[in-house]
């Protein structure tokens, strides 16, 4: 056991176990994801959060990971605000604010459009935010 007794698991851990759990493909694509968001930002930081969805943040929400048995969903918190050339999302598009993207069985992910799009991400969670006018 990795943990000091009483204390709660990193939630990195927790993700780790997640991945274990699944044993199958999904494990196989949320590890994938969750090795692309942390090539494309070094300095993200690992969540877990909503009773058991694995959060990715830098200055704020970046992405989730949930897993469905048809799919591995990455929601994008500002997905709505950002540059998507490759046309991932593909789910949540009617949203004002968020976008997703859906992975099922046997689908190929667009390493390159997906470490731009979670770089996009982490910009526009770190601009700087203009000061409201007093």
């Amino acid at each position: 056991m990795d943990q000091v007794k009483g204390e709660p698991e990193s939630p990195s851990r927790l993700i780790d176990r997640r991945i274990e759990e699944l044993a199958d493909w999904r494990g196989e694509t949320l590890a994938r994801l969750r090795a692309i968001i942390r090539q494309a930002d070094p300095d993200i930081v690992e969540e877990w959060k909503w009773r058991g969805v694995p959060v990715w943040e830098h200055d704020g929400i970046i992405c989730t990971g949930e897993t469905y048995k048809a799919a591995v969903k990455m929601t994008f918190a500002k997905g709505a605000s950002l540059p998507d050339p490759a046309g991932l999302f593909n789910s949540s598009l009617e949203g004002n604010t968020r976008r997703a993207i859906d992975v099922h069985e046997g689908e190929a992910i667009d390493e390159a459009a997906l470490t731009a799009l979670v770089q996009a991400a982490v910009a526009l969670n770190t601009a700087k935010r203009p000061k409201k006018k007093k």
